[in-house]
């Protein structure tokens, strides 16, 4: 048990000193903490009322010491509504990436053990689903099911289903031949136990990085949605949302579309930095 402690600890050790390494890497790590943490603590920062108070008297006001990023064209304090509004991106971006990932897992890695009939047919279901483009699939749901936050982090979980399953089943395969599982189907255990147990587990490294990177591309998806009108609702504050409000006033208040694009862009960019981090500190081919 304590070796197997020491070891793991090592482990984790050597992938910290080497993702840190990555000084680009490390940059995208502190912004991401710094807009997780100002997610988390919205409520601290400003009070939500700010959100959907509105001040006649202050509409379309640029940026200034009573209202950091100005106000909308309802008198609303934008710097509330990005601060509150970063609660409801990251939470549609790591949601859909995680149930993404609970079933891509779930199917890429039986397909991938299992092979055979059940190989041919989950991969020609997913087939079907790959031949409709994922942001016209997620409208499709939206426009079948309605705007809402539960349907638009149902339908954009639909659209990245195909591509997890794809990848995950890539690794699977690999990993399904070695040794220690076919130990393990010796000794009679069970397939799921198998699978989630040794087969997953080894073939974390590039599921992490790919759910990464998918959380980066849920957000600006999520972003997209939302500009078109077919994300999350008003009053409700989200950043695609926040953008399509500044289409309107984008030569008389410009700042209305910079700060949340800016926004939107820097975590984005974070998510994908920290990605490219994770690929070079897993990948065993780049070990000094």
């Amino acid at each position: 048990m304590n070796k197997s402690s020491s070891r793991r600890r090592a482990q984790i050790g050597e992938f910290w000193r080497r993702f840190r390494k990555n000084k680009v890497a490390m940059l995208g790590l502190v912004i991401l903490i710094v807009i997780v943490g100002m997610a988390v603590f919205a409520d601290l920062i400003v009070p939500y009322s700010k959100c959907v108070e509105q001040l006649g008297a202050d509409k379309l006001q640029g940026p200034s010491l009573r209202h950091w990023f100005g106000t909308d064209e309802l008198g609303r304090d934008l710097f509330a509504r990005i601060v509150h509004g970063s609660r409801n991106s990251l939470m549609v971006g790591v949601t859909t990436s995680l149930l993404a990932l609970l079933v891509g897992a779930t199917l890429g890695a039986s397909a991938a053990y299992f092979g055979g009939m059940v190989d041919n047919i989950i991969m020609r279901l997913i087939d079907i689903f790959t031949c409709i483009p994922p942001i016209l699939l997620s409208l499709a749901v939206v426009a079948a099911l309605g705007k809402t936050l539960r349907n638009l982090i149902i339908a954009m979980t639909i659209s990245c289903i195909p591509g997890t399953v794809r990848l995950i089943r890539s690794v699977v395969i690999t990993v399904a031949e070695q040794d220690y599982v076919e130990a393990a189907r010796s000794y009679g255990t069970s397939n799921a136990r198998i699978i989630f147990r040794y087969v997953l587990p080894n073939a974390m490294g590039p599921i992490i990085v790919n759910t990464t990177m998918m959380i980066s591309d849920m957000i600006l998806s999520a972003a997209g949605l939302s500009f078109i009108g077919m994300g999350i609702q008003p009053p409700r504050p989200e950043w695609g949302a926040l953008l399509s409000n500044a289409q309107s006033y984008l030569f008389t208040a410009p700042y209305m579309l910079f700060f949340p694009g800016i926004f939107i862009i820097l975590t984005s960019m974070a998510f994908n930095l920290v990605g490219d981090g994770l690929t070079d500190a897993l990948d065993p081919k780049l070990k000094d």
